[in-house]
């Protein structure tokens, strides 16, 4: 029997949304996966600059709480989680190469808002040779 599909979620402020929920549901139901939720710390103002790497844990963290139910609702079991860089290509560079992962589900916010979007992220990461799978967040799961 083969090792199950190794999927890396990447998602932040969409990681409760209805969408991600549905494309990891869709990604389960198609054949045995492992998901591990990636959350890149979030920076603000001159914190992106001057110490990006001290910020944005405790926020991380929340997300993955507040995500790691949904998420697992959603693909029928556990979901492992990891806090990554403020600077979500590395953060999924580095997830790719020290877990290997097989696909990845990047979930951003709407073209007009998304910081990912803008850094063309989906496309960078596709460029790293493994299949990607963009969602766009726009609504809350309901609790």
């Amino acid at each position: 029997m083969p090792a199950p599909t190794r999927v890396l979620i990447v998602a932040h402020r969409t990681a409760t949304t209805v969408a991600l929920a549905e494309a990891v549901r869709r990604r389960a139901a198609r054949s045995p996966c492992a998901f591990t939720l990636l959350v890149p710390r979030d920076t603000h103002g001159l914190h992106r600059v001057v110490d990006p790497e001290d910020h944005g844990w405790w926020e991380a963290g929340e997300t993955i709480a507040l995500a790691r139910p949904v998420l697992e609702e959603a693909a029928g079991g556990r979901i492992e989680a990891m806090i990554g860089s403020h600077d979500p290509l590395a953060a999924v560079q580095d997830a790719l190469n020290l877990q290997g992962f097989d696909e990845v589900i990047i979930s951003t916010l709407p073209p007009r808002v998304s910081r990912w979007l803008r850094l063309d992220l989906p496309h960078k990461v596709a460029a790293l040779g493994v299949p990607v799978e963009h969602v766009q967040g726009r609504a809350p799961v309901p609790a």
